[in-house]
């Protein structure tokens, strides 16, 4: 199956800091950038983005995600000592409903249900997820046509298909099989065979050696749903010429899907880095997050609003790379000169503000006095400057 018969997604979530302790939706999280021998706590939003992948074309290749969805996950506040059995109860209750994993899947099966009524209901949506997600909660509430790779730990407990020739007729029926070795075991052991697979990451072609396990069984998923076990050797890389070897950590993934071949399970997953690009633009470029506002709309409204400002600006730009080749505005002298793979999302906004520099300030004749005029009134700002510098350079 080529990678246009799927629709390829993927989902995770981000905190966005916050100062102020009564905006709604805010509380104490762990920061995920924090050191790993420390846990630190932040201030902040908790939110989860949907992305859609978009290949132009099939096998190995680059794709740019556009953002779809980004949902507010606001905590529940802890009721006090006081409270009756009856709002204890209740509480409990929404902590269920508030947990990323619930709030997850329920994204998930939403996308499916639109996805069927635009008339893409014979496609298969690939949805890759981070280890946060693999859990019992998503994979057993999966809906159809819909298949979830995930990251599981190196040491978890996985079982091959029970026999079929059973001795003995005394006792029940055995579900699972006998233990396998753990992934981490599995990855350093020689007796199962390494295949080498091409693939994009970090910018250019990798050969990648993977080891692959069909029809596994996890008690996390249960007993009616077979997985495929996929193991990624770690790159070797270097980070200056001559310099010593060093390598990145292997990956354990999960496959909820048998029919999907190894290169585009492969390539579908290392296309979930870009959610983390989508991430890092919206903070730093459009400001997502630092709109100083306090009532619960505009804080649950405002970062999702900038996101689609965000997904519009690519979209726009993918859709004119379809009909003519893009030209972009020049590189500084001092820019390193390595082969153009894409525009980055500052080239599409420099592009974007020389389209409405153009067509508003298209007349120099009165520059000058314009000049002289604002440095008498310093209080006053064109509202156009001021649009379209507000993105960070």
């Amino acid at each position: 199956m080529s990678n246009q018969e799927y629709v390829v997604a993927h989902m995770d979530d981000t905190l966005i800091h916050k100062v102020g302790k009564k905006i709604p939706g805010t509380s104490w999280r762990r920061d995920p950038l924090g050191p790993p021998f420390h846990t630190n706590f932040i201030w902040g939003q908790r939110f989860i983005q949907l992305s859609l992948a978009t290949a132009i074309k099939k096998g190995s290749c680059q794709s740019r995600s556009i953002p779809i969805g980004f949902h507010h996950c606001p905590g529940i506040k802890k009721p006090n000592k006081k409270a009756t059995p009856e709002a204890i109860e209740l509480f409990k209750e929404q902590i269920k409903m508030a947990n990323l994993s619930a709030q997850g899947i329920g994204h998930i099966q939403e996308l499916r249900r639109e996805l069927d009524l635009d008339g893409y209901a014979q496609k298969k949506l690939i949805m890759s997820v981070d280890g946060g997600y693999t859990n019992k909660t998503v994979l057993r509430h999966l809906p159809h046509a819909t298949c979830l790779i995930g990251r599981i730990r190196k040491d978890a407990k996985l079982f091959l298909l029970p026999d079929e020739i059973k001795l003995s007729t005394i006792g029940r029926k055995k579900i699972y099989g006998e233990a396998m070795p753990t992934p981490e075991k599995i990855r350093q052991s020689e007796e199962y065979p390494t295949q080498l697979i091409e693939a994009w990451a970090a910018g250019k072609t990798h050969h990648f050696k993977i080891k692959i396990i069909r029809d596994v069984m996890w008690r996390v998923t249960g007993q009616n749903r077979l997985l495929s076990l996929i193991i990624i050797k770690p790159l070797g890389y270097r980070l200056t010429q001559g310099s010593a070897l060093l390598y990145r950590d292997p990956a354990y993934l999960i496959c909820t899907d048998q029919d999907v071949t190894l290169a585009d399970l492969l390539q579908f997953y290392l296309w979930r880095w870009e959610i983390e690009v989508n991430f890092r633009d919206e903070k730093t470029l459009l400001g997502c997050g630092e709109a100083q506002v306090r009532t619960a709309a505009s804080v649950e409204s405002i970062p999702a609003f900038i996101t689609a400002i965000y997904s519009l600006l690519h979209l726009s730009m993918l859709k004119k790379e379809l009909n003519n080749p893009v030209v972009l505005l020049p590189k500084p002298r001092w820019h390193q000169s390595t082969e153009h793979q894409r525009p980055s999302t500052m080239e599409i906004i420099n592009l974007f503000r020389l389209s409405a520099w153009t067509k508003c300030k298209n007349n120099f004749n009165d520059f000058v006095k314009k000049q002289r005029q604002m440095q008498t009134a310093k209080k006053e700002v064109d509202p156009m400057m001021s649009s379209l510098f507000y993105c960070r350079k």
